[in-house]
């Protein structure tokens, strides 16, 4: 008898399950000639971003700060046969955001998803950065963020359906040393995906937070660096390379976009990025602890030119050697793929 009521049980949970899943599914987005907006979608992860949702039928609009930059990614994406339009912006000024939204939807249509990807990197201790970083890291990641979410708004309000996609970063649930400009606008922009993405439900438009932890995206040749910038780009442009503790571009896209389709309120990509913020949730202290060790062993303050921000790029030129190469050799090749070095 206990056999028999337990086997109906189950019965009835797997009955209620697929019942859920059904109507779950129900729900999914059908990207086919959807309009997508990606910021920062020139080059980079938010270039391999475009080429999934094309890859999926849907019509893509990109941005960017570079003209050189954006003609290549276009023709890259015309090249998949991705119905596409590309226009110079630069997220931090309003006044941009808004001829852009109004450029695309003329273009393409009204924008369905709006991935929001811009970002800017500095890297190096907290004792060489001026206001000015900060200023510039929250303008592009916080501000720019918002600004084109405002801009979307009204049209996705009108038609009662939208997705907006924010790509924060594992430095948003715990503050990663010599990156801090960058941490402050992801905390922010982290705060805004998860209020927007209870406040803006009622309206039937769904906000997803991606929590990234480090990808191969060749990036670290565009990142900036203060300080000592020969360790401070080593030790960035290593991390950012090994697969062990990076994603791979694609990989993070294609998780991204299954996410944006599933309408799914958070995504953390990466093992270790997920590690850690599970660990942080737990117990701050040891994170705490861990972090306060990793600054110990990153480059200490410089002295003299500290304050000059170099790029990457302008770094690499100076470890052209055998042994480095074949140590980032990933995201070399992430970079070449993703088109980091058309404008170097």
């Amino acid at each position: 008898m206990k056999t028999r009521t337990a086997l109906q049980g189950a019965a009835a949970m797997a009955a209620g399950y697929l019942a859920w899943d059904r109507f779950r599914r129900r729900s999914w987005i059908n990207l086919q000639d959807k309009i997508v907006l990606v910021t920062g979608g020139s080059r980079g992860l938010g270039l391999q971003l475009a080429r999934e949702f094309g890859a999926r039928g849907a019509a893509v609009a990109i941005c960017g700060r570079n003209q050189t930059s954006l003609d290549r990614a276009k023709a890259d994406l015309a090249g998949r046969r991705v119905r596409t339009c590309a226009r110079v912006c630069d997220v931090s000024d309003r006044t941009q955001v808004e001829s852009l939204i109004a450029h695309v939807s003329q273009q393409l249509g009204p924008i369905d998803i709006l991935v929001n990807n811009a970002g800017i990197i500095l890297v190096g201790p907290f004792t060489e950065m001026a206001l000015s970083d900060f200023e510039q890291a929250l303008g592009t990641m916080f501000w720019g963020m918002l600004y084109t979410t405002l801009a979307v708004l009204p049209s996705m309000r009108e038609r009662r359906q939208g997705s907006i996609v924010n790509i924060t970063s594992i430095g948003a649930k715990v503050s990663i040393p010599h990156l801090l400009p960058y941490s402050c606008a992801k905390f922010a922009a982290l705060a805004l995906s998860q209020g927007l993405h209870s406040e803006l439900a009622p309206d039937g438009i769904n906000v997803t937070t991606i929590v990234p932890g480090l990808m191969r995206t060749g990036s670290h040749l565009k990142a900036e660096f203060k300080g000592k910038h020969i360790p401070e780009y080593s030790w960035f442009g290593t991390a950012a390379a090994t697969p062990l503790v990076s994603i791979a571009a694609r990989r993070a896209a294609r998780a991204i976009v299954r996410a944006t389709i599933r309408r799914e309120g958070e995504k953390v990509l990466s093992a270790p990025a997920d590690l850690m913020a599970r660990l942080h949730d737990v117990s701050p202290e040891v994170t705490g602890m861990i972090l306060s060790l990793v600054n110990r062993l990153l480059p200490s303050r410089a002295l003299g030119e500290g304050g000059e921000i170099r790029t990457g790029a302008e770094i690499e030129a100076n470890l052209n050697s055998t042994i480095w190469n074949a140590v980032t050799w990933p995201g070399q090749k992430a970079a070449a793929s993703l088109n980091q070095l058309s404008d170097l």
